[in-house]
């Protein structure tokens, strides 16, 4: 329990001081005055102010904020004040300092990638098979585990994925495999078969096989950094990519929002990965903070997504909305956050209670 605490208490203070770090740096970048910066929501814990900004650590540890000068509409101002204030600078300035803490998220997970890739080196899976199914297209096709599939239909193969990919796309023809064997060449012609599985979001989804899987041994490629880098904004795509697909799905109702998670799931899934090791707690952050970005970026008022959306009104109509509409919609935003909070903090008992 106390690995789980500690490590949510990371993990979320990582990523929300990020965001709001985003937020932060490009207000004063844009020179916007910047009046608290606060890691948490409520009651101030501990505080110290320098300059115009009291920094705070406050008492709910499930988000964060920068209260910036001159930003609530309506709110009388003081005119040497004008100049720092967020309301008076250009929409695009504005922009740039909202879009930042989605950004900031982002910018970490590749942060995260490419130091791993620079020190450790991308891990290639071999070719190699593990396991023959018996009564599958590769048994009767004579592969045997051990056997290191070097091309398939005169296709190079270096990595695992790559023959998955061939084969998925063979549509069931007949493929003729060139396997490495003993240091001998040997040719296996195999017939894929279609079988029925579940994809990453629990879908029912049909595709080719041949009845192997992988010996799970893989190799090292050294990276420079712009390789490194090239594969940190890649893993961090495929994540971005991922949450985009299944937040489509859930609404969608493809996906249960059963599997929808909140601040229990995330304290139980952070504390399994800090035992597994420091890497994999690292990786969690990574993956949590792409979500982050991604689901500030929603079109729902109080979030970064809805405050981007009343910017682009305001480009087209060529003027701000009206300060009785951001309020109204500001408390919709609120009262669907608060509903969506309730049913994560729902499913997370569930899964405790009945799981």
């Amino acid at each position: 329990m106390s690995t789980n605490i500690i490590s949510f208490a990371i993990v979320l203070g990582v990523l929300i001081f990020v965001h709001e770090f985003g937020h932060f740096l490009l207000a004063k970048l844009m020179g916007v005055g910047v009046e608290k910066f606060s890691l948490g929501f409520g009651p101030r814990i501990v505080g110290k102010k320098i300059g115009m900004t009291e920094y705070l650590i406050s008492a709910i540890p499930l988000g964060g904020y920068v209260k910036m000068v001159g930003e609530s509409p309506g709110k009388e101002l003081d005119e040497s004040l004008l100049p720092l204030s967020f309301l008076h600078k250009s929409l695009f300035k504005r922009s740039l300092i909202v879009l930042a803490g989605p950004v900031f998220n982002v910018l970490l997970s590749v942060a995260i990638f490419f130091v791993f890739f620079q020190v450790s080196g991308l891990p290639i899976m071999k070719p190699e098979v593990g396991e023959v199914q018996e009564g599958m297209p590769a048994h009767e096709g004579g592969i045997r585990p051990g056997d290191r599939v070097v091309s398939i239909d005169g296709r190079p193969v270096t990595r695992w994925e790559e023959m998955a990919d061939l084969i998925k796309q063979s549509s069931g023809r007949p493929l003729r495999i060139e396997i490495l064997r003993d240091n001998s060449t040997v040719v296996a012609k195999v017939v894929p078969e279609i079988v029925s599985s579940r994809n990453l979001f629990g879908e029912q989804v049909e595709k080719y096989v041949i009845g192997i899987t992988a010996s799970g041994a893989v190799t090292i490629r050294q990276l420079n950094p712009f390789q490194s880098a090239a594969q940190g904004v890649l893993q961090t795509w495929q994540i971005a990519k991922l949450t985009v697909l299944a937040i489509g799905k859930i609404i969608a109702g493809t996906i249960s929002a059963k599997t929808l998670g909140g601040p229990i799931m995330i304290a139980q899934l952070a504390g399994q990965q800090a035992e597994a090791g420091i890497v994999n707690l690292i990786f969690f952050i990574a993956l949590l903070s792409v979500n982050l970005g991604i689901i500030n970026l929603l079109p729902i008022p109080v979030l970064d997504g809805g405050h981007l959306l009343f910017f682009l009104i305001e480009a087209v109509s060529r003027r701000p909305l009206n300060l009785k509409t951001r309020e109204v919609a500001q408390q919709v935003g609120i009262f669907v956050l608060i509903l969506l909070m309730i049913f994560v903090f729902y499913n997370d008992i569930a899964r405790i209670l009945f799981d």
